[in-house]
């Protein structure tokens, strides 16, 4: 007797430029590319390092009590939240408390940030020099640039390089992975049946007089964190405009143009009036073939790829789990604007990870490689409560419930292993934990590995259990089953 299943873990980073400033002060080791195992490889990962990381949870007293009346304020709102869940509040209440609680959680973050030590970082200066040294320049400058595309010199080359093939080496090859390259360009199927077609959209507006397009959230955001520092308005009008922040991420179409239209909000540039607040997709349409019948799209992620060749690299894995199936390559978002320099950009190279198992025993067998490493982990319930991240030992998170599973814990030890080999500072490395609700409605549980920059903590990697979403939907969308099969002890009676 045999079962049918499937279970996906998903495993991405994003090699953007965002990697350089991580490195900022590492860099010179990474320009050569030469990728050896040391000796000393034992003690980089020892318990010198661990203690430096269990170092940057010591807090000084004197600014943990300036950050316990914002602990308490988020706490609260916390718990508030999980009353009203409890009870089922109307969707509505829930939604304000969830926003307000965003907004607790921003003025904390913001607080730690202007009270954490500061560093002797120039970052105008790093990015003078890497465009001198053509690491980086903007693509197509002789032609005035194109905003969120660039171009990697010999040096950033040799960085990237350096980077992927290490990440090559580190999971592909040390894991036995199946590397695949599939095609960029994507038929509107497949990500109509994924989603993307639907969900993969921001809200923009336009100058109307010169056309040039804004993110509106962002654009409202940025208007309104102005006007609540002018001087001239009134302590109330302060207590209104602090309450339209807290709701910023939860604006629908309409709420939005109000926004606009309430506080007369004009194009940041030419101070020209705005037009009403539209759809857009984030991916680049196209047509596929001489009659432009077969509409695509340039991938928004690798991801897809993967998930549709399912079936064929299960056959070539002799149709055993668990395995994984790995890709580098390039994807593509039409951001609206484009900004924080390399970070927030519209083509980037990603190195992502699926990892396909039986749903009943997500146990894996090399956990205990990783069990005694010590990660500084921010979960959803630190975050709800207002407390900071803590360092904890992986075996017991896991063993606690704090992750999922084994498996999801097997890669978070591998992630933090290979962010130490490629030179990142522990003391600005954590994994956020998605709280509840800006957890994907597929997921089982997600983390972000994050790196502290000097634009605040930015997502370098994420990694969750994605249980069998993706692989329903293309099974749902063509009639081929990507599904895989148990064999039973004995049959099932029915």
């Amino acid at each position: 007797m045999k079962q049918l299943f499937s279970c996906v873990f998903k495993i991405s980073r994003r090699l953007s430029g965002s990697i350089l400033e991580d490195l900022n002060r590492r860099t010179i080791h990474l320009s050569v590319p030469c990728v050896c195992k040391s000796k000393n490889q034992k003690k980089l990962f020892g318990k010198k390092l661990q203690h430096m990381v269990q170092m940057m949870a010591l807090t000084d007293p004197e600014i943990e009590k300036i950050l316990q009346p914002f602990r308490q304020q988020v706490k609260e709102q916390g718990d508030l939240v999980r009353k009203l869940k409890t009870e089922k509040a109307p969707e509505l209440d829930v939604a304000r408390a969830v926003a307000d609680l965003k907004q607790r959680k921003h003025a904390l973050e913001a607080k730690e940030l202007e009270l954490a030590p500061k560093d002797l970082f120039d970052r105008a200066k790093l990015e003078d020099l890497l465009k001198q040294k053509f690491f980086v320049d903007q693509s197509f400058a002789i032609y005035g640039g194109i905003n969120g595309l660039y171009d990697f010199g010999p040096m950033g080359c040799a960085v990237k390089a350096n980077l992927l093939q290490l990440w090559r080496n580190f999971f592909v090859l040390e894991e036995q992975m199946l590397e695949v390259d599939c095609s960029m360009l994507t038929p509107e199927p497949v990500l109509k049946a994924s989603g993307h077609l639907e969900r993969f959209q921001d809200y923009m507006v336009k100058d109307l007089k010169t056309g040039e397009c804004f993110r509106a959230d962002h654009l409202i955001e940025a208007q309104l964190e102005k006007l609540a520092t002018d001087k001239k308005i009134s302590q109330e009008k302060k207590e209104e405009i602090k309450r339209l922040l807290a709701t910023i991420d939860n604006l629908s179409k309409d709420d939005m143009g109000q926004a606009i239209k309430q506080y007369n909000m004009k194009s940041p540039i030419t101070g020209n009036e705005l037009s009403e607040p539209m759809e857009f997709n984030l991916m680049f349409a196209t047509s596929i073939g001489p009659t432009g019948h077969i509409k695509g799209f340039l991938r928004p992620e690798t991801a897809q790829g993967i998930f549709v060749n399912f079936k064929r690299l299960l056959e070539f894995n002799q149709g055993k789990l668990p395995f994984a199936a790995a890709q580098i390559g390039n994807a593509f978002r039409n951001e609206i604007s484009p900004r924080a320099g390399l970070i927030r950009v519209r083509e980037f190279t990603m190195a992502e990870i699926e990892h396909f198992c039986d749903p009943t025993n997500k146990d894996h067998p090399k956990f205990e490689n990783v069990a005694d490493l010590n990660l500084t982990l921010y979960t959803g319930c630190n975050q709800m409560d207002g407390k900071p991240p803590e360092v904890k030992r992986l075996g017991d998170a896991v063993k606690e419930g704090l992750i999922c599973n084994e498996t999801l814990g097997y890669f978070l030890g591998r992630i933090y292993l290979f962010m130490m080999r490629v030179g990142i500072d522990p003391k600005k490395l954590r994994f956020r934990q998605h709280m509840s609700n800006e957890m994907a409605h597929y997921a089982k549980d997600c983390w972000d590995c994050e790196c502290k920059t000097s634009y605040g903590w930015i997502e370098c990697i994420g990694c969750a259990d994605r249980s069998c979403f993706d692989l329903l939907a293309h099974t749902k969308a063509t009639g081929i089953k990507l599904v895989a099969e148990r064999k039973l002890a004995e049959p099932i009676s029915f």
